[in-house]
């Protein structure tokens, strides 16, 4: 095998010129999976891959690390990678992570820009401070994602709490839901963990595997994407040296040269650098600059909310997720650990402006109003006993958490952080991809907290891309061209939209007060109280491990490499 790897790449035929079949020498590397880091040798492979045989003509028999340094540092301030990732947030961390995962993308030359000067820092989280107020709702699949990409175990050094039941109603007291997670045969429906906790977990990962390079602090000024075309053109690489001499068109005379750097993107920093890339990848959030210099339009429209969100101790610790939906928006109160909560409320600017507003005590007494207290009174559990008893055929296969009664949230006792509160808002990117620029993350997407989905979300985008750009190497595609990155997309938008569709129809439901809606919530809570088959697929979608039945295209995993 050693022999044929060696065969296809040193055919020397003519003086001082290889050929490499580049195809078969991926094919053989490929079926063996020993010889994987091989194909870190192909550093001219990554940058001309339209060719199905490429020349490369060479002036040694040996490809030394000499090279690679005179062609990204082909000056103090300017150098070349093969992808760009605008962000160093979660999402942002979590493609680097992805990529250096995979078999051929962990190849490639990577860079992470980003503002944040703490940035390449290992830091040493505390385990028994109060929890931070920003937190996410993590789903079985998205831990599945942290797992693959060795992310997980640090999480596990660090605070985060699962959660294994979860109890949903309306405020008019008609009808309530619980979800269980022995329901589907689970020990959890997911975890509650701090952003900074995933956020340290990626970059702890990143940093073992020194896979990218981070540049900050530093913002993009400007970014200029060319038009699309191949990186090098096919039939300038079809031709063969003359007279033992090497062609003008070689790869060795435009490896770093003017002609492929005209057919990168040029970015643009504010320390008056510049760096040169195949692909931009932006992961810079909701008010993407990235989205922005590629001219991608977007719809979506204000909530007219804010969500207020707190970290507060409670009488008796447990692991169930509470939510509330009132009239003007939804209340979460999610577990943390301990007797620690992390309270979500959405409701209008100027009841989350007077909640901030309120002294400690008044804050408390306004959520336990909220959550127990306020508006109609607690729904009952006869008619789920009534349905069970006498019609129990309706229902078809039980779950567990069709016998569970309602039962009261526990009572807040105090308050252990500061009151933050930001607008909530839906927007789509028309478009996630162009030729050498994609997005990922809330730069593509950002979707209303009610169901905690949108990081979720962005770890699914960071998978997909890796995973597209790895089937992209395999066939010899230039990572940065068009058509494969609309794959991604197309993709993505698959498994976004019916999400955002679905999150955007529940803020509508919930937040209206007119008596015939209030009616047909309190139908629904009931009808998947005690339609377990229905629960069934509503825990298994929310926790991303299967599709929707009104969208059998949708494909909901993170992990799909």
């Amino acid at each position: 095998m050693i022999a044929r790897v060696r065969r296809l790449y040193h055919n020397r035929s003519v003086a001082n010129t290889y050929y490499a079949d580049i195809p078969a020498l991926k094919k053989v590397l490929l079926t063996e999976p020993k010889f994987h880091d091989l194909f870190k040798y192909s550093h001219e492979a990554r940058w001309i891959t339209s060719a199905s045989e490429i020349n490369i003509t060479k002036q040694s028999t040996s490809l030394t690390c000499q090279e690679d340094e005179k062609h990204t540092n082909t000056s103090q301030d300017t150098k070349e990678y093969d992808i760009a990732i605008v962000g160093g947030g979660m999402v942002g961390a979590a493609v680097g992570c992805c990529l250096a995962s995979l078999p051929l993308t962990k190849a490639l030359r990577v860079a992470i820009i980003d503002s944040n000067p703490t940035l390449g820092m290992r830091k040493s989280l505390p385990t028994d401070d109060v929890p931070d107020v920003r937190v996410s709702s993590i789903t079985p699949s998205t831990v599945s994602f942290f797992k693959d990409v060795g992310a997980w175990e640090y999480v596990q050094a660090c605070r985060h709490a699962p959660f294994d039941k979860m109890q949903v109603w309306d405020y008019t007291g008609w009808g309530y839901t619980r979800y269980n997670a022995r329901d589907v045969g689970k020990s959890v429906l997911g975890y509650v963990v701090e952003n900074k906790v995933l956020h340290n977990a990626l970059l702890s990962c990143l940093q073992d595997t020194g896979f990218a390079d981070i540049i900050s602090p530093v913002q993009v000024k400007s970014v200029l994407f060319k038009p699309n075309s191949p990186l090098v053109a096919k039939s300038m690489l079809s031709q063969e040296p003359k007279n033992n001499k090497a062609s003008p068109t070689s790869y060795q005379e435009l490896k770093g040269s003017s002609y492929i750097r005209q057919q990168l993107a040029k970015v643009e920093l504010n320390d008056g650098k510049y760096l040169y890339a195949r692909l931009v990848v932006g992961a810079d959030g909701g008010r993407s600059q990235v989205r922005s210099m590629a001219g991608f339009q977007t719809t979506g429209w204000d909530y007219k909310q804010h969500a207020l969100i707190c970290t507060v101790e409670v009488e008796t610790e447990n692991q169930i997720a509470w939510q509330r939906f009132l009239p003007n928006g939804p209340l979460a109160l999610l577990p943390m650990g301990k007797k620690f909560f992390n309270i979500v409320w959405s409701t209008t600017p100027e009841k989350a402006s007077e909640l901030k507003g309120m002294t400690e005590d008044d804050f408390i007494k306004s959520v336990n109003n909220a959550l127990v207290h306020d508006y109609g009174s607690h729904p009952q559990s006869q008619f789920s006993e009534i349905i069970n008893g006498r019609f129990k055929w309706l229902t078809g296969e039980l779950v567990p958490s069709i016998s569970e009664p309602f039962q009261t949230p526990p009572r807040i006792i105090g308050l252990s952080t500061a009151r933050m509160s930001f607008p909530l808002s839906l927007m789509h990117a028309s478009d996630y991809a162009s030729n050498r620029v994609v997005l990922v993350g809330d730069a593509a997407h950002t979707v209303h907290p009610l169901a905690g989905q949108g990081v979720n979300l962005g770890f699914g985008d960071a998978a997909a891309l890796a995973r597209i750009l790895n089937e992209g190497i395999v066939t010899g595609s230039d990572i940065g061209e068009i058509s494969l990155l609309k794959k991604y997309e197309r993709e993505r938008k698959l498994v976004n939209l019916p999400m955002m569709a679905v999150l955007d129809g529940f803020q509508r439901i919930f937040s209206a007060d007119f008596g015939p809606v209030n009616l047909l919530r309190a139908a629904a809570f009931n009808g998947v109280q005690i339609l377990g088959p229905l629960k069934k697929q509503i825990i298994s979608y929310a926790m991303g491990e299967q599709k929707l039945p009104m969208f059998p295209f949708n494909h909901n995993r993170v992990v799909d490499y």
